[in-house]
């Protein structure tokens, strides 16, 4: 059964600057140097209604996986993230995710919506997170969802200093 999570936060940059830093590799180069495990930038477009695609992977050795998730698989697992952001024409950005993992019956997926607020933006995720395995594939898709929801105020933050220092 996936698990679903929610999560909104704030940040001081507008949503235009959110939209010119991900539509940007240096952007992107940064962002994942910080992640753990090998991850590389597959492809990154930028269409001419200004919509952003990346697709990213990341190759988790099995060191790396969390000890609930390693325990049950003794090799190195592969984790595909593709991104799209569409510029809405009320100055919002919204987005797609989806996470596909090889070696492991995992996946994911969320929407998002990155809205002006009277300081910066305001970006709100809502997701889900499955691991189809047997009797702790709850357990694991719990400490995923948690992951997630931990990790996209790190993302804000990561990006806000990404614009400070860049405009």
């Amino acid at each position: 059964m996936a698990r679903s999570f929610d999560v909104s936060v704030d940040s001081p940059v507008s949503v235009d600057q959110v939209h010119a830093a991900i539509s940007g590799e240096d952007y992107w180069l940064a962002r994942l140097a910080i992640s753990n495990g090998s991850t590389t930038l597959e492809s990154l477009s930028v269409d001419d209604d200004r919509t952003v695609r990346v697709a990213t992977t990341q190759d988790l050795g099995r060191d790396m996986l969390p000890g609930i998730v390693a325990k049950f698989y003794r090799r190195d697992l592969k984790v595909r993230h593709t991104e799209t952001w569409t510029p809405l024409g009320d100055n919002q950005l919204r987005g797609e995710i989806s996470v596909a993992v090889s070696g492991a019956p995992g996946s994911g997926s969320g929407n998002a919506l990155v809205a002006p607020t009277e300081t910066g933006s305001l970006l709100t995720c809502s997701g889900t997170v499955e691991f189809k395995v047997p009797l702790v594939g709850g357990t694991i898709e719990s400490f995923l969802a948690r992951e997630f929801a931990q990790g996209v105020p790190n993302i804000q933050d990561f990006t806000a200093k990404w614009v400070a220092d860049h405009a």
